[in-house]
């Protein structure tokens, strides 16, 4: 069912994205498509998980990967110990000819995680148009001019078996696809008037790329078998028919109806995430002296969610450049509020204050560039929360739902703002319903964190460890979360699980305590704060 679908492609998310891409290293070739490395065009046999890991480094060779993010990755978050992490790396090793002493492909980075040492081409896969093996080159991507946004066109979805009773509906949920991505102001949608003349003809993708000038194409299926209705969804960019997302709903037919605004939920949020992430592999590849406006964009926005303080100041550097070539671009100027936002939240300035108020200006200034962007809404809905005006707030992320209805992350930013104020009812509804709309979020770690909050403060203790504990897991986790998890510790009586959590907080900020825990997180006065504040207290920190 449709919840089961969700849950594996998260899971699975970071390995198969990029799956028509070969990995090219010395004599090595990874495929991700086959499930296979090859060394000198032999295949050699390794377990799944040594694969998965290798996939992992190797898509990631640009940035070390935490040792936490190869236990979300390769074990779905589950409690593996130390040994069972060095022993797949240690056998990725072997099967590459390396070893813990040369470290000529696999690095181990003391007390962080590994990173992939070796440099690493990208060939085409062999299903892909050309048919070819030749490494991706900066060459090959036209530059996005800063105007250029990313576009789609949605096509009428095909009703296997010709026509029939599912007809309107096949017709009714591109049509209602189309509506909904449409609020998604930073995406160019082609309108039904165009994108329908397609029914019914035998066109690939790359003639309506040619056609519309899009870069990407959604197309779908829908078919009913045995009472179940089976509707198949494909994203792939028109340049060279590579497929960017799949995934395939089943629902019985008599329930089709009431599946339909759940089933367009799950699709908008995962064409969203997936074309922010094919952007930012784009730009990638491009030379940086050659970035435009929106590439910058998109490439700060993959340094701005790795919330460390590097990578946060390198998204500024790319938010600010973007900006010099188009001073009215609100996406920048909210980018920029986003990484003074971190700047405040995380302590990496030694003038919060300061940044607080930067990221409220930037904020104000997005929203008056462009006051439909839900982006813009959603970020000076989150500068509030230093003003300590956290009511106030959610005025700024209603609007920002308003104007997506499916935007996960604003979604998100209003449960935290209920959770600080105790309304944990809401909280924990939303945290649930973000999860859901965006199970790939790079803020996933902090939508677990608000649900372990919320259990905490209702007296679900077994849950709220449950929920505290993932979170800290998650990729992306920083110091407040494994706080949370803690703190959910602490109050269940598992003093020396919290202990653990408090060094994995200290592990990564020497200088957290109560006091910046407490200044983050700004806590109605009532009991939940009273809670809040016995377990910090019992924790030590």
């Amino acid at each position: 069912m449709l919840e089961d679908g969700m849950e594996n492609l998260w899971r699975n998310a970071d390995l198969s994205f990029g799956a028509s891409l070969t990995y090219r290293f010395e004599s090595f070739e990874l495929d991700p498509s086959k499930f296979e490395l090859r060394e000198r065009g032999q295949a050699k046999r390794l377990e799944p998980q040594v694969l998965s890991l290798l996939i992992l480094l190797a898509s990631n060779a640009d940035r070390l990967v935490s040792k936490d993010e190869i236990i979300e990755e390769i074990w779905g978050g589950r409690i593996v110990s130390e040994a069972a992490v060095a022993s797949r790396v240690k056998a990725a090793r072997q099967a590459l000819g390396d070893d813990g002493k040369e470290q000529r492909f696999i690095r181990t980075i003391h007390g962080r995680g590994f990173r992939f040492g070796a440099p690493v081409a990208f060939a085409q896969g062999q299903d892909s148009a050309r048919n070819s093996a030749e490494p991706v080159t900066a060459e090959m991507v036209t530059p996005i001019a800063s105007e250029d946004r990313p576009s789609i066109a949605v096509l009428p979805f095909h009703l296997v078996g010709g026509p029939g009773p599912l007809s309107v509906i096949a017709d009714a949920l591109a049509d209602e696809l189309i509506g909904d991505l449409s609020r998604l102001r930073w995406l160019l949608v082609i309108a039904r008037t165009s994108s329908f003349r397609f029914r019914g003809q035998d066109i690939g993708c790359e003639q309506v790329g040619a056609a519309l000038g899009v870069r990407y194409c959604v197309t779908g299926t829908l078919e009913e078998v045995r009472g179940n209705a089976i509707l198949s969804v494909t994203l792939a960019r028109t340049c060279d028919r590579t497929v960017v997302w799949a995934e395939r709903f089943t629902a019985r037919r008599d329930e089709l109806h009431d599946l339909r605004c759940e089933i367009l939920e799950a699709v908008v949020a995962n064409l969203e995430t997936r074309i922010i992430r094919n952007e930012v592999e784009r730009a990638r590849r491009m030379p940086e002296g050659g970035l435009d406006a929106w590439s910058s964009y998109h490439l700060g926005l993959d340094h701005m969610f790795r919330f460390n303080r590097s990578d946060n100041a390198r998204a500024a550097s790319l938010f600010a450049r973007a900006l010099e070539r188009d001073p009215e671009f609100s996406r920048a100027l909210s980018g920029l509020s986003f990484t003074r936002f971190q700047d405040c939240f995380l302590q990496y300035s030694p003038d919060p204050d300061a940044m607080a108020e930067q990221a409220r200006s930037f904020a104000e200034r997005a929203v008056q560039c462009d006051p439909l962007d839900p982006f813009a809404h959603l970020n000076l809905g989150r500068s509030l929360w230093f003003a300590d005006a956290v009511p106030e707030s959610m005025e700024r992320l209603s609007a920002a739902i308003t104007l997506s209805p499916n935007y996960a992350q604003a979604i998100y930013s209003k449960a935290w703002a209920e959770m600080t104020q105790c309304d944990i009812g809401h909280s924990d509804e939303n945290a649930e319903l973000a999860l859901r709309l965006s199970p790939l979020d790079p803020l996933r770690y902090a939508m677990l964190g608000v649900r372990s909050v919320s259990a905490l403060m209702r007296g679900d203790h077994e849950s709220a460890v449950e929920w505290g504990e993932r979170a800290a897991r998650s990729p992306g986790a920083h110091k407040h979360i494994a706080v949370i998890a803690a703190i959910a510790a602490e109050a269940a009586g598992q003093h020396e699980r919290a202990a653990q959590w408090i060094g994995r907080a200290r592990q990564l900020d020497p200088q957290v305590s109560r006091a910046t825990f407490m200044r983050s997180f700004p806590f109605a006065a009532t009991g939940g704060r009273e809670i809040i504040e016995r377990a910090l207290l019992g924790t030590g920190l």
